[in-house]
């Protein structure tokens, strides 16, 4: 799976693919708009791929406090306040398929 798999992916299926990490069909989900299906797959994986996605979700939420737990969980920094949560979720998966 690779970046332009999962943008391709987005775009076109009904869902993510099974056999994808459960990090990165959690930012399939928010993607598409369903922060709740999301937020269900990033915390049944408690890696730190699935913290730092879990932080990223409760940033997006507004829930600074919830979301610095799981940055720190994840062994990242909250972003910088230029950060966008678009450039963060495309880091963020970049990171996760590999490029």
């Amino acid at each position: 799976m690779s970046f332009a798999d999962l943008q391709l992916s987005v775009a076109r299926d009904a869902a993510p693919p099974a056999d994808w990490p459960g990090p990165v069909r959690a930012l399939w989900h928010d993607a598409r708009g369903d922060w709740d299906a999301a937020h269900g797959c990033a915390q049944e994986d408690e890696s730190r791929e699935g913290s730092w996605v879990h932080a990223y979700l409760h940033r997006k939420e507004g829930d600074a406090g919830n979301a610095g737990y799981w940055y720190a969980r994840a062994g990242r920094s909250f972003p910088s306040r230029g950060t966008t949560l678009e450039a963060e979720w495309e880091s963020i998966a970049r990171a996760l398929t590999g490029g």
